[in-house]
């Protein structure tokens, strides 16, 4: 029987400390090559930060970072460069030159011979469709355009791992189903890719993920198997008085988090709390309707459990 593939990158209980800012603390994974991975969590959560340890560009306060088998920040941080490929979340390029130019800044950055610069160039600008704009500034590019641009220039060397900060963040819906469709193509090649965000609805998108919250990991799994394993409920909330409903869920303990939808309000309520719930609200006219719960309704939990743990420890 042959071995398992050694992981294509592995955090040790990473942690970074910024001043008294503890950015992140104990953060540890291991994430297969041809996997995509999701650090999912609301700003300052510490995603950037552990991208940052990742990719070798911030030391670790302490904990170690493998990528393909090198420390980033020993002897081997040459090849992990090589390897690696990154798309910061801020603006990255330069907004000055136009998207030819910019691909051949970073052709000569990578040291790119003339024939797999051409060939490679060729290929990224057929799948991210960028051709047309050739002569376009970066500064004058849309949101969706500009990072099919940093995409591109991430992978013009064929990195083995490819990370993501919020690629997504301020794309319209069009460009965002399609940067999505690129990454699964990455991946579908064998490519480990690591993308971060904070949009609940992308975890369904990853093979695993990790929320993050206060720079912990929260949890750590598939998307169906941590919503499987929820241990709340959601419920939807309708009928009564709208206003008297909305004040009285803020005094409930049992609701761990609430949010209108639509014409309804819809709860996430703790454990065995169902009842409790129903006969307050139905005291106002309301009805409280059993739904199946999303990844949302799970990090609102988390957030919430991990939020009291902190508070009570303080």
């Amino acid at each position: 029987m042959s071995e398992p593939a050694a992981p294509a990158l592995v955090a040790e209980d990473l942690t970074k400390t910024f001043a008294k800012n503890h950015a992140v603390r104990g953060v540890s994974f291991s994430i297969a090559r041809g996997e995509l991975f999701g650090l999912v969590g609301p700003d300052g959560a510490g995603k950037t930060t552990t991208l940052r340890m990742l990719s070798g560009l911030v030391r670790p306060t302490s904990g170690s970072v493998r990528v393909l088998g090198i420390d980033p920040f020993g002897r081997g941080a040459e090849k992990v460069r090589d390897a690696l490929g990154l798309v910061p979340q801020e603006h990255s390029l330069y907004g000055d030159l136009s998207i030819e130019e910019n691909l051949d800044f970073f052709r000569s950055l990578y040291g790119l011979s003339a024939s797999d610069y051409a060939s490679r160039r060729a290929r990224l600008l057929d799948i991210t469709r960028l051709g047309p704009f050739l002569g376009r500034r970066a500064s004058q590019l849309s949101g969706g355009m500009y990072k099919k641009l940093a995409l591109s220039c991430a992978l013009l060397h064929q990195p083995e791992v490819l990370l993501l900060d919020e690629p997504t963040n301020g794309v319209d819906p069009v460009s965002r189903r399609e940067l999505w469709e690129l990454v699964y193509e990455f991946v579908a090649q064998g490519m480990c890719v690591v993308v971060s965000t904070p949009y609940m609805d992308e975890a369904s998108r990853c093979h695993r993920v990790a929320l993050v919250h206060g720079g912990r990991v929260l949890r750590e799994g598939t998307p169906a198997a941590l919503v499987h394993g929820f241990p709340g409920s959601a419920a939807e909330i309708t009928g009564g008085d709208r206003e008297a409903l909305h004040a009285l869920v803020a005094t409930l303990p049992e609701i761990v988090a609430a949010s209108p939808a639509g014409a309804k309000l819809r709860v996430v309520i703790a454990p065995g709390a169902e009842g409790a719930v129903a006969a307050r609200i139905g005291a106002l006219g309301a009805q409280l309707v059993p739904s199946p719960p999303d990844f949302e309704d799970l990090f609102l939990y988390e957030i919430a459990a991990a939020t009291h743990a902190e508070v009570k420890a303080a």
